[in-house]
């Protein structure tokens, strides 16, 4: 594969620069998926619907807002964009402890502030995958997208347990001042990379809503893109269902304290490193295509161990599921994350990772929703029981696809083209 020029390498000063800019608001990241829920639990005492809807409201802009998000993100110079939401995000998340500080916080602000953030976070992830290429050549985008899932997956671990220190120590609203911190340091990691962003292609400009539909058309015509999007969609139900009321099952089914809650979940995020070294060795063994599908399969099954979780030793289900299930789902996200930067049109990345993200975030937003209705509805260990029956169930859209008969994801849509012609040919 002959990769394109860049500036920059996994390396180099510039990645490096993005990557602890990163790092460091995934570990403020890390520390709010405890801290958030535990705020609305244990400070403004929120029933297990609130809960839930924290989660489905930081994921509900993008259905609103990722579509045309991925239209402007390629019209537009990508540094300054992710400038302005970590600016964005910065305000939106210390309000809260602000508020709390002053006696004036609500149960609605607490849902603001985390909807404006789930608003800042869609152009800036949207923005972030069109300026991995920009960075990196394709020969390293595997490494340095395994970088950035390392220090996701190391803020998996560490965010939870510093969070329940902070909660135990400082009270519950100190965590997310932390988070809101992070963002002003990867603001000042963006604002010191001086590699020269190209500037965007230089095509016809059009009506919003017919370069929206470009990248719509571009993912689902292509099979393994639309593949790839069904089951992240369906997934994602499931596994936020589960994710949205893990705190209030470990706290309040469980009898488990914030400590005890931090050092779980810690334990869980240690899947998502054990995922971070397997994805290239599993890629180089199996192959691309393969591999993620192993990963996917294989660890599907570790959630059906999170409702037998009890006190004590029973705590163990929970930790293991959580290492298996993270494990294989990083490893994948990895891989397919690679294949898409490699394989998608640069003048068309951002809206195709913007379509792909709307139904792959969207499903987030609705999966919060159900687990928290699930959860003050039936119980919360009967949500968990259906959660990972579904994301057990929703592997067959992987095996039952044309990736299920590739080794290798192809790395162009003419790869494709070429190996149906092939076909009919012989």
């Amino acid at each position: 594969m002959t990769g394109k020029p860049c500036q920059g390498s996994v390396a180099g000063r510039e990645f490096r620069l993005f990557w602890l800019g990163e790092t460091t608001s995934l570990l403020g990241n890390g520390i709010a998926v405890v801290a958030l829920p535990l705020v609305a639990v244990i400070t403004l005492h929120a029933g297990t619907l609130v809960v839930g809807l924290l989660t489905s409201v930081a994921y509900l802009p993008w259905l609103i807002l990722g579509l045309p998000a991925g239209a402007w993100v390629d019209r537009l110079p990508r540094r300054p964009v992710m400038l302005v939401c970590d600016a964005v995000s910065f305000v939106a998340f210390a309000s809260v402890p602000v508020a709390a500080w002053v006696g004036v916080l609500t149960i609605p602000h607490l849902l603001l502030a985390a909807f404006i953030g789930g608003c800042a976070n869609v152009f800036f992830t949207t923005a972030q995958r069109a300026y991995m290429p920009t960075l990196l050549s394709d020969a390293e985008l595997l490494a340095g997208n395994a970088r950035l899932q390392g220090s996701e997956s190391t803020a998996e671990v560490t965010g939870p347990g510093l969070a329940g220190l902070l909660v135990q120590a400082f009270g519950a609203v100190t965590g997310l001042m932390a988070n809101a911190l992070s963002f002003v340091v990867s603001w000042l990691c963006l604002r010191a990379i001086r590699t020269t962003e190209p500037p965007p292609p230089a095509v016809r400009r059009r009506r919003l809503r017919t370069e929206v539909g470009d990248g719509l058309r571009f993912l689902f015509r292509d099979p393994i893109l639309r593949t790839l999007a069904v089951f992240s969609a369906m997934s994602n139900i499931a596994l936020t269902g589960m994710s949205s009321i893990e705190v209030a099952f470990l706290v309040r089914t469980v009898g488990a304290d914030e400590a005890v809650v931090g050092a779980v979940l810690t334990l869980c995020g240690l899947g998502g490193v054990l995922g971070v070294l397997l994805s290239n060795r599993v890629s180089h063994r199996f192959g691309t295509a393969r591999a993620a599908l192993i990963c996917q399969v294989g660890a599907a099954p570790f959630t059906l161990l999170f409702p037998l979780t009890g006190p004590g030793a029973g705590l163990a289900f929970f930790v293991v599921g959580g290492v298996g299930a993270g494990a294989g789902v990083v490893a994948a996200s990895i891989i397919t994350d690679t294949f898409r930067q490699r394989y998608c049109p640069p003048g068309l990345i951002g809206r195709i990772s913007a379509s792909a993200a709307v139904i792959s975030f969207g499903a987030i937003a609705v999966g919060g929703l159900l687990g928290g209705a699930l959860g003050e509805l039936s119980g919360v260990r009967e949500t968990l029981w259906m959660m990972s029956g579904l994301q057990v169930l929703s592997t067959a859209i992987l095996l039952f696809s044309p990736i299920r008969k590739l080794r290798d994801f192809p790395e162009s849509e003419r790869a494709i083209f070429a190996a149906e012609a092939g076909k009919v040919m012989s």
